[in-house]
C-alpha cells in the first residue's frame, strides 16, 4: 500500500491556531521555536497523525488546503484575502473547463485560486507588466502544481488581450476603468467581469466606465470577516478582525446599444 506521506509531499505542520508551517517532506531537519522536527520521520505517518519535536512538543501533520498554500505565497504585492476570493470565483461563474483572463498577476494568489477551479480542461491567462512579479508568481504557481493551467504574459493589457470569447475577466489594477474596453472585446456575450479596488473613488470610475462601455448588472460590495473565539462558557468575537480590504465590482457584458 502506498503511503499518504512520502518524500516530496507537502504537509502543514500545525502547532496551534497562531503557528503553523507549510513544508515539503525531505530527509532533513525543520527548526521551530518549539524544537526540531525530523522530516524523514513523517514518511511513516498519515495525515492527521502527530510528530514530536526534539523538545517534546507535539505537532499535528495536516493535509494542506489551497487556502493554506496561498497564505505562504511570496508576496511582492498586497494580495486578496480568501473572503474576497471566494465570492469572486462564484460571481465570475468559474467551473472546470472555463477560460478566464486576469490583468494584474501580482503574486499569483487569485491566479492560483482561479486555476484550481477551472482545471483540468480550463485555463487562466494572466497579464502583468512587472517582470519581478511574474517571476515570483511563476514560482508560487509551480509550488502549488497549478502552473500547467496558467499562461503568464509579461505584457501591458492596455494594448488589449490576445484571447477572445473568454468566459470571465478579472481586473486587479490601480486604474481598472482604463481596461474596460479591452475587457469588453475579449469577453463572450453575457460573460462576467470583476475588478478589485481599495478605494471608493476607483469604484466610481470603474462603474461609470463599465456602464458606458455596455456592461449591465453592475454591482459593488465589500466583505468583512470577524472570527469568533469559541470556548465553553466564554465564547466571544476575536479582539481583532479583518475589516476593509477592498471593494469588489461585478458586471456582465451586454450587446452594445442595448445596455441601459
Amino acid at each position: 500500500m502506498s503511503r499518504e506521506i512520502d518524500i516530496g509531499t507537502s504537509v502543514l505542520l500545525w502547532l496551534d491556531s497562531r503557528k503553523k508551517w507549510l513544508v515539503e517532506v525531505k530527509g532533513e531537519e525543520f527548526h521551530t521555536h518549539k524544537g526540531i522536527v525530523k522530516l524523514s520521520e513523517l514518511v511513516e505517518k498519515s495525515f492527521g497523525d502527530t510528530v514530536t519535536t526534539s523538545t517534546g512538543n507535539r505537532i499535528y501533520i495536516l493535509r494542506p488546503s489551497l487556502c493554506d498554500k496561498l497564505s505562504f505565497f511570496e508576496r511582492p504585492t498586497q494580495i486578496l484575502y480568501p473572503k474576497d476570493i471566494g465570492l469572486l470565483i462564484l460571481k465570475l461563474g468559474l467551473e472546470p473547463g472555463k477560460t478566464v483572463v486576469e490583468a494584474g498577476t501580482g503574486s499569483g494568489v487569485v491566479t492560483a485560486a482561479m486555476a484550481n477551479v477551472v482545471r483540468p480542461d480550463g485555463h487562466v491567462y494572466t497579464y502583468d507588466v512587472n517582470v519581478e512579479f511574474m517571476t515570483k508568481a511563476r514560482a508560487n504557481l509551480e509550488r502549488t502544481g497549478l502552473l500547467r493551467y496558467v499562461t503568464l504574459k509579461c505584457a501591458d493589457a492596455r494594448n488589449g488581450f490576445s484571447e477572445s470569447e473568454v468566459d470571465a475577466i478579472f481586473l486587479d489594477l490601480a486604474d481598472p476603468w482604463n481596461f474596460v474596453s479591452q475587457a469588453y472585446s475579449c469577453l463572450k456575450g453575457g460573460a462576467n467581469l470583476a475588478s478589485f479596488s481599495p478605494t471608493i473613488n476607483q469604484v466610481e470610475k470603474s462603474a461609470a466606465a463599465l456602464r458606458k462601455e455596455g456592461f449591465v448588472d453592475v454591482e459593488t460590495c465589500e466583505l468583512l470577516l470577524r472570527h469568533i473565539r469559541a470556548e465553553e462558557g466564554k465564547t466571544r468575537p476575536e479582539t481583532r478582525m479583518i475589516g476593509h480590504t477592498g471593494y469588489l465590482v461585478f458586471a456582465r457584458k451586454a450587446s452594445k446599444g442595448l445596455a441601459e
